[in-house]
């Protein structure tokens, strides 16, 4: 007689996760990421937009509507997956930096620049303390500036309206520490520890979209990746600044 099989219990079945691969897996991870993902994403975004600009006759109001939510949802996913690969590739040393001087003035220029439309969406505004000041880095530039615009994200969410969101940097011996600040709520410095993990949130909700919690890991990992770090200074009532140290060039 033939004996079935006794069913897995996949409560008690360790599941795989991306920290837990080795290099190979975590290769084959990205690649079906890569590939199953971003493919069908970046279709829907793109037919969402086809249906938007009604190549074959005029839709209705509503249809128009509908067609919006898909394309911002599919934004707001493929969003979230590329930042799943970056913390992926950077957990397995498989990130390609390219480190060399770079003026940090032009990258915070370049940065602010990038996110002057969504500052005054927010109505925030966004300044550099005394730019011509700063100083050079040993850095990667894509690597910097995602760190960046991932912690003024962060700043202008929390941002009080028509408050300001500052970005400052000073060299310090053999050291470039940047700062970014904002005078929003602040949050307990217990709790600022948590959100370096990955999928982590504050329990204050930002005026933004709302995130997946990976900005502040991804940021704390192209720190440390290109030889610096990444620290918090907040409190409750008192404003959050994220402070990033970088070789000094």
């Amino acid at each position: 007689m033939t004996q079935v099989p006794a069913a897995t219990n996949l409560e008690q079945t360790p599941l795989p996760s991306p920290r837990g691969l080795d290099a190979e897996a975590k290769r084959s991870f990205l690649r079906m990421i890569s590939h199953e993902l971003r493919t069908p994403l970046n279709s829907i975004i793109g037919f969402s937009e086809v249906l938007r600009q009604q190549p074959c006759g005029p839709l209705a109001p509503e249809y128009l509507e509908y067609a919006a939510i898909i394309g911002d949802s599919g934004t707001k996913m493929l969003k979230m997956v590329n930042q799943i690969v970056e913390i992926v590739r950077l957990e397995s040393q498989a990130a390609e930096l390219d480190i060399h001087p770079e003026p940090l003035e032009s990258l915070v220029e370049e940065v602010l620049l990038s996110l002057r439309q969504e500052a005054r969406a927010l109505n925030v505004r966004l300044a550099a303390e005394n730019p011509e000041a700063m100083p050079w880095v040993h850095a990667d530039p894509r690597a910097l500036k995602i760190v960046l615009a991932n912690l003024l994200h962060n700043a202008m969410a929390h941002a009080p309206e028509g408050e300001v969101v500052t970005v400052r940097a000073r060299r310090i011996g053999a050291e470039v520490t940047i700062e970014v600040e904002d005078h929003g709520p602040g949050v307990d410095p217990v709790e600022a520890v948590r959100l370096l993990r990955p999928f982590e949130k504050g329990h204050t909700p930002g005026r933004g979209p709302d995130g997946a919690g990976l900005g502040l890991p991804i940021a704390l990992l192209y720190s440390r990746a290109m030889g610096g770090d990444l620290d918090i200074r907040t409190a409750l009532g008192q404003g959050f600044t994220a402070i990033v140290t970088a070789p000094a060039a």
